[in-house]
């Protein structure tokens, strides 16, 4: 059976700071936090830890001035066990409405749902590679407003792999249900860096359509600092497919990524700058 939950968003003044082609849209993160909050009330027995099948369809739109922004979760138990949840909105036509859907995640059963400890620690690279400020990647390359600015001091790029410092800012605690999946911002922050790297080895900007797996092995905490290790793993003319971690300064993973799926979805508007392509590593 497939229930279908309103939900009425509360707009964090930060939202705003996260734009595409100028309008405030929801993140990502935010989109997978509210749809693990929701599955964790309705399906306790759901380690909310664990997502797969990801995808990214639609960006939900926050108009200018909002506080609440309306939607709707749709969420069901398939055959083997899995939930299967969607982030909808409802598009009004003169003629009537339509459902818009931007966001499914699968969380697997529960027998598949345990998150392992003692993983390999994830290490930096012994060899750092091209140095990027921060600043200049939010300037030119990521360019969101302060609050996303999750990359901290500078990325580095090295061939095919990008590491950086991330920083989760010390921002009032989260709804209820999503403390097992942490804060959001390191995991965007880690979007940025995969996005860097896509931009030295695509002619578009490549922005998250979705991923194969994402486990939390220990959630990332408000006010506390973390690295990512970007790999780009496959490339076609039109998307880009990456893994990710996210670690502490001891190597300690605390989410690991795979198969994230990145695209051009700006019609091919939005190109890289010159200078991330062309310019040489020593």
């Amino acid at each position: 059976m497939t229930l279908c939950t309103p939900v009425d968003i509360a707009v964090r003044p930060w939202f705003f700071d996260h734009r595409f082609n100028g309008m405030a849209v929801l993140p990502a993160v935010e989109s997978m936090a509210l749809l693990a909050a929701e599955i964790h009330r309705c399906h306790p027995e759901i380690d909310t830890r664990v997502m797969e099948h990801v995808r990214f369809a639609k960006f939900l739109e926050i108009p200018a001035g909002s506080t609440r922004v309306a939607a709707l979760i749709e969420h069901g138990v398939n055959g083997n066990g899995a939930v299967c949840a969607k982030l909808l909105s409802r598009v009004r036509f003169k003629a009537g409405t339509r459902l818009k859907e931007h966001g499914e995640i699968v969380f697997p059963p529960a027998r598949f749902g345990s998150c392992p400890l003692g993983r390999e620690p994830a290490r930096h690279p012994a060899a750092p590679g091209t140095g990027i400020s921060v600043e200049k990647v939010y300037r030119e390359l990521v360019p969101f407003g302060p609050a996303y600015h999750s990359l901290q001091e500078s990325l580095y790029l090295s061939g095919e792999q990008a590491w950086g410092k991330l920083q989760a800012p010390a921002l009032p605690a989260a709804e209820p249900g999503r403390e097992m999946i942490g804060s959001p911002f390191p995991l965007d922050g880690a979007f940025h860096a995969a996005c860097v790297l896509g931009q030295r080895h695509a002619d578009f900007v490549p922005f998250p359509v979705g991923f194969a797996r994402r486990l939390i092995t220990q959630p990332t905490q408000a006010g506390c600092s973390y690295f990512t290790k970007v790999q780009l793993i496959s490339r076609a003319p039109d998307e880009l497919v990456f893994d990710l971690n996210i670690f502490d300064d001891k190597g300690g993973v605390f989410e690991t990524v795979t198969g994230l799926r990145m695209r051009d979805v700006s019609g091919g508007r939005i190109k890289p700058p010159t200078w991330i392509r062309i310019r040489n590593e020593q």
